[in-house]
C-alpha cells in the first residue's frame, strides 16, 4: 500500500509543497497522453488508494472524487496526438507532466515522478519506480490521470463512434485493430504508433 515515506523525507529536507505526478495513456494507439499532479495534506489516509491499474473502474471513480475533495491542490494536463507524433511518446509524456506541475493552483516545490525518468521541471524532484504503489501522492495522481483520460476517450467515442473507443479507450486491442482495418485512421489516432498499418 502507498504511504507518505517519500513525501515525509522531502518535508524533512525543507520542502513544503510536494506533488506526486503520474501519467495515463502512454500505450494507446489513439487519444492524447494525460498527466496529473497532486499535493495531498501530509498523512491523509484515503482508504483503498493504490495504483490505478490495480483497481476497478467503479473504485477509481469513487477514489477520484475523494482525491478531488481532499487534495490541497491538483491539476491535469495533456499532450496531443500531434505532439506525440512530433516529439515521440516519452517526450510528450514529459511535456504533459511539466504542464500538470506548472498548472497546479499551489506552486509545488518538489515533485515525486512515477517511473525512472525525470522530466525537465523548474523545481527539484525525484523519480520513484512503481511510485503509484509506494507514494500516496503519486497514487492519487495516477487515479486523476486515468479517470480523466478515460472520460475524455468516452467523449471522443461520441465523435468517432465507429471505432468503439468506449470499449477499448484507444488501446491496441483486437477489436480496435479490427475497427482500424474497417474504417482507416482517424484524426485522433497516433500515426507514429500505426506505421505498420499506414
Amino acid at each position: 500500500m502507498p504511504d507518505y515515506e517519500y513525501e515525509a523525507r522531502a518535508a524533512e529536507n525543507g520542502y513544503t509543497a510536494v506533488c506526486g505526478v503520474d501519467e495515463a495513456g502512454r500505450g494507446p494507439l489513439a487519444g492524447p497522453v494525460c498527466a496529473a499532479a497532486v499535493i495531498l495534506p501530509q498523512g491523509l489516509v484515503i482508504e483503498g488508494l493504490n495504483d490505478s491499474k490495480k483497481l476497478s473502474e467503479k473504485k477509481r471513480e469513487m477514489l477520484y472524487d475523494k482525491v478531488i475533495e481532499n487534495a490541497l491542490a491538483w491539476s491535469v494536463a495533456f499532450a496531443s496526438e500531434a505532439e506525440i507524433d512530433e516529439i515521440n511518446i516519452l517526450q510528450a509524456t514529459f511535456l504533459a507532466m511539466k504542464r500538470a506541475v506548472e498548472s497546479l493552483p499551489i506552486k509545488a516545490d518538489y515533485a515525486l515522478i512515477d517511473g525512472n525518468r525525470m522530466p525537465a521541471l523548474d523545481i527539484n524532484g525525484e523519480t520513484v519506480i512503481k511510485g503509484d504503489s509506494l507514494s500516496m501522492s503519486i497514487a492519487a495522481a495516477s487515479i486523476i490521470a486515468k479517470v480523466t483520460r478515460d472520460r475524455l476517450m468516452l467523449e471522443i467515442d461520441k465523435e468517432y463512434p465507429q471505432y468503439l473507443f468506449s470499449q477499448h479507450k484507444g488501446y491496441g486491442t483486437a477489436l480496435h485493430y479490427e475497427m482500424l482495418e474497417k474504417h482507416g485512421v482517424s484524426p485522433v489516432h497516433r500515426r507514429s504508433f500505426l506505421k505498420k498499418i499506414l
